[in-house]
């Protein structure tokens, strides 16, 4: 299986950790304004992968995070005259619903940022033992001229990155920071703001401590995969290898990055801030879960591309034809296969990759070229057989249609 892997930019053979077993961290959302067509398609991606990590007989430990306090969320309380806390969980929870009608697999672990705040400062504590971190007036910062990588993943210069930080919530004029790129760990919390105790004040957590905790705490001081969008990749990703190498002493921190690619609308990136967002919960008001997830898989995953409504009329007329195939010939036969196919479970007995067509697993083991993947089930779908029939069964399962 090769993947493409956003750290060296080129596929590569998957070998994780240990034998058959998986660590995936996989960046989850902020609660306010969710679940747009773009969180759908990181999210049904990485199902998708999990699925078929799953079904080629790995044990996957699957963590995805809630990042539950940060300076969006608050902003977006006081915008709308909400506990933050209640905000997040009423998002959160709308969240939840669209990815389980979507059936996107649970993961292992699903963990609120505030769950974990103790182990971000045991971490930040060490940081600042090594001399790779300092606090001024209460907040803690990440020495970034330490770090002779930094970086690596992003591949920016040292001006693209001090720009795009500061459009993505930074400051690089901060008077405390010792250089522009230098980046908070622990921040001292406004008199009106929610607070935890530390050793330097009462505070909260920096947004790329969050993920770095998380991994740690759940999966272990090297992880296997490490996915999210592609605009994740900096400052948030760029600095979490920063940080999480210097916390262990090991590298990598994550053997491969994964990233999706962005949905655009209207010409422009989805997005929350720009206003362009097209919502799951109203698609689904007009068409079902399976085209819905029909279409993010003709993407590939690493592909950008733009939403337009057409695109879900095709993929509701691609999502029939697997259905009129799976009533047809042998009713009884045909519709047990394909129901015994989906269903968001990827636990099916362990000979049945195996048994899938060449061509299919070639697709998905092509960087999970899932538009391969979706071409080689039509075509089994124009023949008869009740071989290719018990086929099309393993693939649907892998790929998470339930008809």
């Amino acid at each position: 299986m090769l993947v493409y892997n956003s750290l060296s930019r080129k596929k590569e053979l998957f070998v994780p950790n240990k034998v058959k077993q998986v660590g995936m961290y996989v960046c989850g959302i902020t609660p306010y304004d969710t679940t747009h067509l773009g969180h759908a398609f990181t999210y049904t991606f990485f199902d998708v992968l999990y699925r078929y990590l799953a079904f080629q007989g790995y044990t996957i430990n699957y963590t995805q995070n809630v990042t539950d306090i940060d300076d969006d969320i608050l902003r977006k309380a006081k915008e709308v005259n909400r506990d933050w806390r209640e905000l997040g969980e009423w998002w959160t929870n709308k969240f939840l619903k669209d990815m389980h009608t979507l059936e996107v697999t649970p993961p292992t672990h699903y963990v609120k940022a505030t769950e974990t705040i103790p182990t971000m400062i045991e971490i930040i504590k060490v940081l600042l033992d090594k001399n790779l971190a300092y606090e001024k007036a209460g907040t803690v910062y990440f020495r970034t001229a330490k770090d002779t990588e930094y970086g690596k993943l992003s591949r920016y210069s040292r001006e693209e990155m001090i720009k795009l930080s500061k459009e993505r919530g930074a400051n690089p004029e901060d008077p405390h920071k010792e250089d522009p790129l230098d980046f908070i760990l622990w921040q001292k919390s406004l008199p009106d703001e929610p607070a935890w105790d530390s050793p330097w004040s009462e505070g909260r957590p920096g947004w790329h401590i969050e993920c770095s905790s998380m991994a740690y705490q759940y999966i272990d001081k090297k992880l296997d995969i490490h996915g999210g969008g592609h605009d994740l990749l900096y400052p948030h990703h760029e600095s979490e290898i920063a940080q999480s190498e210097a916390f262990t002493g090991e590298k990598p921190f994550a053997n491969y990055w994964l990233h999706t690619g962005a949905v655009g609308y209207q010409g422009e990136k989805m997005s929350k801030s720009i206003g362009n967002i097209v919502m799951v919960s109203d698609l689904l008001k007009k068409y079902s879960p399976q085209t819905i997830r029909y279409l993010l898989l003709s993407h590939h995953y690493r592909e950008p591309w733009e939403f337009k409504e057409e695109q879900l009329n095709e993929a509701q007329k691609a999502i029939k034809e697997l259905q009129d195939f799976c009533h047809s010939r042998e009713p009884a036969r045909n519709a047990l296969a394909c129901e015994a196919g989906g269903g968001g479970n990827p636990d099916l007995p362990k000979d049945t990759i195996v048994q899938a067509p060449k061509e299919f697993l070639a697709a998905m083991d092509d960087d999970m070229n899932t538009p391969a993947a979706l071409e080689v089930m039509h075509r089994i779908a124009e023949s008869s057989s009740s071989k290719e029939n018990a086929n099309l069964r393993k693939m649907l399962g892998v790929l998470g249609f339930s008809l």
